[in-house]
């Protein structure tokens, strides 16, 4: 079955963003820390790290093959400008569909029965790669839902001292996971990866 992956950016006191939704001039630094280039969808963007991100980047762009979202990182990116840096089709999960957007496009998907539809819309979508679940509210759904395989967070040395964290309100916590299952060292970042462990 298709592999269901969550990955963030994250403080070493465990936050995604700060308390006011901010805070990624600190947490995105390490995309700007090297100067190995990674184009992406965007023309106008490209991130410059170092040679073991950009390896990393550039394999998990090759696995994942759909996104999950919520409607609230959609809002806040204004849909990417129409196309995902990933160059893949998201899903977006929302109880209505946005005004000016269509339902399904070639871009979004926009699926309002719930976060278990939304799951298995994407791993339709994405066939034998990897979905990926972005978005601390929809990880936290997603792996309640028993559907979240894998947690990959990539740890900046900053400490913003209170903010959101990854898993926020997690109603099943604690949750323990197995690994690190992978480890790679970057410059202003190290990229960690866990796998789920199953419940009993």
């Amino acid at each position: 079955m298709t592999k269901v992956t969550t990955r963030a950016t994250m403080s070493l006191d465990g936050y995604i963003a700060d308390a006011s939704h901010g805070g990624f001039e600190y947490l995105l630094q390490w995309y700007e820390g090297g100067d190995v280039e990674t184009p992406t969808a965007n023309p106008e963007l490209t991130f410059r790290t170092s040679a073991a991100s950009a390896r990393h980047l550039r394999d998990f762009t090759e696995r994942t093959g759909a996104l999950v979202v919520g409607r609230r990182l959609f809002d806040m990116t204004n849909g990417w400008g129409g196309r995902h840096p990933l160059d893949v089709p998201v899903v977006v999960a929302t109880h209505r569909v946005p005004e000016g957007w269509e339902p399904e496009s070639d871009s979004f998907v926009f699926v309002t029965d719930g976060i278990e539809s939304a799951v298995d819309r994407a791993r339709a979508i994405a066939g034998a790669k990897e979905v990926g679940v972005n978005g601390g509210t929809i990880a936290a759904q997603v792996v309640e839902s028993g559907l979240l395989d894998e947690v990959h967070v990539d740890l900046v040395p900053v400490v913003l001292g209170a903010g959101i964290p990854l898993f926020a309100r997690l109603k099943i916590a604690p949750l323990q996971l197995e690994g690190p299952i992978s480890v790679v060292e970057g410059v202003g970042v190290t990229h960690l990866a866990y796998r789920i462990r199953p419940s009993a």
